[in-house]
């Protein structure tokens, strides 16, 4: 579908005569080789495909122009919502084209505020990111993660808030962990694996987690074990203290799948052991918060779309307190002695009150349909900050009076552009086995609906994660080039509760691709874009998404970006944390979920031969959560199999990973890369400068 009238000559890759066995199935794997990121012929490869790639698009009048208009946008003040522990606030802040946000802390939110960490001064290039923080009750030290080149390893260090130097402790393999500190403020809990293969450290798969307690001064190697399950090796635990500090809640889970279970342990009383309280993966429980012997907990037990619970951890005798509602109940909260429920209404923000018995007090007026995160703080807390952002608003904080619901502008962004220019819309589309899905549709005022306009579809659906309304810098430079946004709610996803989620994972995952399909026929029969206008983007499992369609589909779309996907889904388990997906995938051990994953698996659908669209095939060499030989090997078949001048490009980027902490340099570059790519394949008339 692409017009590029040149002819490229992509790198030799080299196959390999693997052939493994699959239940019967001999199913061969030529680039196995490329699997390995350190060998000095997957190094040869990755620099000769870059090489290729940057040239082809660094021949693109347009792209310059693009970087600069990304540049320009990206350059206003974003801050956090602040948050208070202690007697101090704190917040994060982006002064605009800083590679990382920056920490401050202030002891009344009218003073001058004082940097109490910045991370663009740990490296030159912004690639040292702030992974997580965690501040002590009294608000005297925060403990602080540290990931290098955007690897899922962190690595925690503890700082004195008060003279902002660091102390000795320095804690290491620290993965899919935050901090919890007890009340004496002189230690924290936490997770870790054992320390891998220096080698493998960003391949080697992930099992048996352990649960420690570090006390503040002492070696990492005298922490305190709290739990492990050796029998147990895909068990995580996440450790948090109660508000009252009474309690350590464990919330064990296995994979990515939402259910999990609870364990507490008695603060109170230093020889208590570990108690375990829900003993089997039935549902999702998060805890709230507890009253003496009663525990509050949101679950989907018989509830798919959410609910709360009371449970009495002596008698467990369970009372609802708020029941299941038609829309999505994504978390509660607790202010002022009131539930501060957030819930998702069609991917849009509902947030409600109730009071402790579960009667329903008010709905909180936002300024808009769009999404709202924030309400936290203390249970006594009568004030507290959340932010409102939709397509066309950027993130903007405000102020929460609990007892009047009187909302109040605390920090709006001055973006150099004008939201009115811009509309949304949510249309329902009809997927292929008769589903109503929605759909997000933004763009320019006044465009013509005639089916010429460059159309950029966006999708995820997976893993219980909904796609809200959210701002991008990026997107809008896409618009005023004069482009489309659509991004529909794919089953997979959260937005409408477990039954949806489980609506499009193991042998269901074929209705996700239907989905996004239908979504691309729809927009191609309501005139909004044709074929040669349309192009598909994903990231992570979105990127599989793109994989899975173009591969069902080359006809429909003339270009694909599929970033950081997971495209190899034979052995997509056998890497770092992959083993996790298989609550959303299926496992390719099991012949019927093997049968399922091989139908659609992107690298084992290319088809010799093929026209497939133009792509542009994007991932990181440090990527250690889907790891970057889903997309090597993805390209190098891809290259083999196409046929047509339409370009497939890989672009691997350098001391990054799946995306966490990546350096604001990094995005705008790459988004530069993105939409040139696009103004070319889609023959858009954009000059090259304006």
């Amino acid at each position: 579908m692409s017009y590029f009238d040149g002819t490229l000559s992509y790198p030799n890759t080299r196959k390999g005569d693997i052939v493994d066995d699959y239940h019967g199935i001999q199913i061969s794997d030529p680039y196995r080789w490329l699997e390995d990121p350190d060998a000095e012929e997957t190094k040869a490869w990755v620099e000769a495909q870059n090489t290729v790639t940057f040239a082809y698009l660094n021949e693109i009048p347009q792209r310059d122009r693009l970087k600069n208009r990304l540049t320009q946008l990206w350059d206003y003040s974003k801050y956090s919502i602040p948050f208070k522990k202690g007697s101090r606030y704190f917040y994060f802040k982006n002064d605009g084209l800083q590679n990382q946000s920056v920490l401050y802390v202030l002891n009344h939110l009218d003073e001058q505020p004082r940097v109490l960490l910045d991370p663009n001064k740990l490296s030159e290039d912004g690639t040292i990111a702030l992974g997580g923080i965690a501040i002590s009750e009294n608000a005297q030290f925060m403990a602080y993660g540290l990931s290098s080149s955007g690897s899922d390893w962190q690595e925690w260090k503890v700082r004195d808030i008060e003279t902002g130097e660091d102390l000795s402790d320095h804690l290491q393999w620290i993965k899919f962990s935050g901090a919890s500190w007890t009340h004496d403020h002189q230690g924290f809990f936490y997770s870790r694996y054992d320390e891998p293969n220096t080698k493998g450290q960003y391949e080697e798969v992930n099992y048996y987690q352990k649960l420690f307690y570090h006390r503040l001064g002492t070696p990492q190697s005298d922490d305190i074990l709290i739990y492990h399950r050796p029998d147990q090796k895909e068990w995580g635990f996440s450790g948090g203290v109660s508000e009252d500090g009474t309690v350590l809640i464990i919330s064990v889970w296995r994979g990515t799948d939402p259910k999990n279970l609870v364990f507490y342990k008695d603060l109170t009383n230093p020889d208590a052991s570990v108690i375990e309280l829900i003993t089997e993966f039935e549902a999702q429980y998060g805890f709230i918060d507890k009253e003496g012997d009663v525990f509050w907990f949101q679950t989907d037990l018989d509830a798919p779309r959410g609910r709360a619970i009371a449970l009495n951890i002596l008698t467990g005798d369970r009372q609802e307190l708020i029941p299941e509602a038609a829309e999505t109940l994504e978390s509660i909260g607790l202010l002022n002695n009131q539930f501060v429920a957030d819930y998702l209404k069609d991917a849009r923000s509902q947030i409600k009150l109730f009071n402790l018995d579960g009667s329903f007090i008010r709905e909180v007026e936002l300024p808009g349909i769009g999404s709202a995160g924030g309400f936290n703080g203390k249970r006594h807390d009568t004030e507290t900050f959340y932010s409102f952002t939709s397509f066309t608003t950027p993130p903007t904080i405000y102020r929460y009076d609990m007892v009047t619901g009187k909302s109040t502008l605390y920090r709006k962004p001055e973006v150099d552009f004008n939201p009115d220019n811009y509309t949304t819309e949510q249309i329902f589309y009809t997927s292929k086995d008769g589903t109503q899905v929605p759909m997000f549709i933004i763009h320019k005022q006044g465009i013509q609906r005639d089916g010429n306009n460059p159309t950029y579809l966006y999708g995820y659906g997976g893993f219980n994660i909904s796609l809200t309304p959210s701002f991008s810098v990026s997107q809008v430079v896409w618009m005023e080039l004069g482009g489309i946004i659509a991004i529909p709610n794919l089953r997979g996803g959260g937005e409408y509760g477990e039954d949806w989620h489980q609506g499009g994972t193991k042998l269901n995952k074929q209705n996700v691709f239907d989905d996004f399909i239908a979504a691309a026929e729809w927009l191609i029969e309501h005139q909004y874009t044709r074929p040669q206008k349309l192009a598909i983007a994903g990231g992570s499992n979105g990127g599989l998404l793109v994989g899975a369609c173009m591969t069902q589909r080359p006809d429909l779309f003339a270009a694909a970006l599929p970033a950081v996907g997971v495209l190899d889904m034979l052995r997509f388990h056998k890497f770092t944390i992959g083993w996790a997906w298989c609550s959303d995938y299926g496992s390719p051990d099991n012949p019927d979920e093997f049968k399922a994953l091989y139908a659609y698996s992107p690298l084992h659908n290319l088809k010799p031969g093929t026209a497939y669209p133009a792509t542009l095939i994007t991932t990181a060499d440090h990527d250690d959560r889907v790891v970057p030989a889903h997309s090597f090997k993805f390209a190098a078949a891809l290259q083999e199999a196409h046929t047509s001048n339409a370009p497939v490009l890989i672009r691997i980027e350098t001391k990054a990973g799946h995306g966490a902490g990546k350096p604001t340099a990094k995005i705008i570059e790459e988004a530069a890369d993105k939409w040139a790519f696009l103004v070319r394949t889609l023959q858009m008339e954009i000059p090259v400068k304006e």
